[in-house]
């Protein structure tokens, strides 16, 4: 296949090394556990310990705090061996992608010696708490309140569709610290879950894909979390640290579409040629070969625009745009691909315990989180 000769130009050996570790890693610890997670709706705890000793954790956070000291490319390669299985159900991505990285790039100098090193050897599971019930890609209508109530802010609100809500031991609140409408008046407060009056954690969100991921609801009844952990020791800068990580929230999206594409494609084409109808295998066909010659082009084109999103933000120069451009393109390729692949399973792809079913049903989704399709062209749009 044209994408077994294909090297991306940010690959290292350092990386490929990681690559092997990491494959052998979610083979013996992941892969096996797939159906009872998706039964459980949870990853088990312990298993955040176990990548934490693996080394695969906050791999791209400074040393200095407990991280791998790697960069996003180091993130892109735990991304792509999660797609390799059909793994949905490890929410890594929340935890070490976008949390931690909220925690190292705006926290303060306590705020990361105290939480980081934690999350990176998976005693703390980190989560983020930005959608509620009213309030989707559209953060400025935010309606959790923090109030400062002398050393402590008073949380009330609610949030939904929460990754990691289990297990997490930290959680990163989009609240409103202020009267500004708009961004003006939101702050990030990192709650400290444990034993935490006022904290609830809600219905399992019974999803149509990913049912091993842990999703749920939570909701805060007057919970008082420190005035300190207000993310920078600053209020009314939450909108701010909103937009300036997205961008590579937008992009892990992306990367894991891409691969999703691949993998995909790879299951596809090694069952097309050992399945047979009408005396011959389905790859003798010609309109299977047309479908899958068109989903290596479309995977090809997929994998060269994220090589080029991951080598510009390893340099700093990414800009939202075009990580909101790669977002909405590739997670549409991963939805049209997979569609596509399914379809030459026939019966057998409507089956959960193909991988090719399990791929399908987990794709919807990545058109919709992050801020929906429509947002990213939107915010493309306005670059013009």
């Amino acid at each position: 296949m044209i994408l077994d000769n294909y090297v991306s130009p940010w690959h290292t050996e350092e990386l490929d090394d990681l690559r092997d570790m990491t494959r052998a890693f979610l083979e013996k610890e992941s892969a096996p556990h797939q159906a009872r997670w998706a039964q459980q709706h949870a990853v088990d705890r312990d298993f955040w310990r176990l990548a934490g000793e693996a080394g695969l954790l906050c791999i791209s956070i400074p040393e200095e705090y407990g991280g791998g000291g790697g960069t996003f490319a180091h993130e892109a390669v735990i991304m792509e061996e999660q797609s390799r299985i059909a793994d949905s159900a490890w929410g890594n991505v929340v935890h070490s992608t976008i949390v931690a990285h909220y925690i190292a790039a705006f926290g303060t100098e306590e705020q990361k010696q105290r939480w980081l090193p934690g999350m990176a050897s998976g005693e703390l599971v980190g989560a983020i708490a930005m959608t509620e019930p009213t309030t989707g890609s559209d953060l400025q209508s935010v309606r959790t309140r923090a109030k400062l109530d002398g050393e402590n802010y008073v949380i009330n609100g609610a949030k939904t569709f929460i990754t990691n809500a289990t297990h997490c031991d930290l959680l990163v609140i989009v609240a409103r610290t202020g009267d500004n409408k708009g961004g003006k008046g939101l702050s990030l407060i990192v709650a400290e879950t444990t034993d935490l009056a006022g904290f609830e954690r809600g219905r399992v969100m019974e999803k149509i894909g990913m049912h091993g991921q842990d999703t749920r609801e939570l909701a805060f009844v007057d919970m008082r979390v420190p005035a300190g952990n207000v993310l920078g020791g600053v209020e009314g800068h939450g909108f701010i640290q909103l937009m300036q990580q997205l961008p590579q929230e937008r992009l892990a999206i992306a990367v894991a579409s891409a691969a999703e594409c691949e993998y995909a494609l790879r299951e596809t084409t090694a069952y097309a040629k050992d399945r047979e109808a009408f005396g011959q295998n389905l790859l003798g066909f010609q309109n299977t070969r047309f479908v899958l010659a068109e989903c290596v082009a479309d995977s090809l084109a997929a994998r060269t625009l994220i090589d080029h999103c991951i080598s510009t933000h390893v340099t700093g120069d990414l800009d939202a745009p075009t990580a909101s451009l790669a977002k909405f393109w590739c997670t549409d390729m991963q939805n049209k691909v997979i569609d596509r692949c399914l379809q030459i399973f026939g019966g057998y792809g409507y089956m959960i315990e193909y991988p090719i079913a399990r791929r399908f049903v987990a794709a919807r989704v990545q058109k919709i989180y992050g801020g929906t399709n429509e947002i990213m062209k939107e915010l493309v749009a306005r670059s013009l």
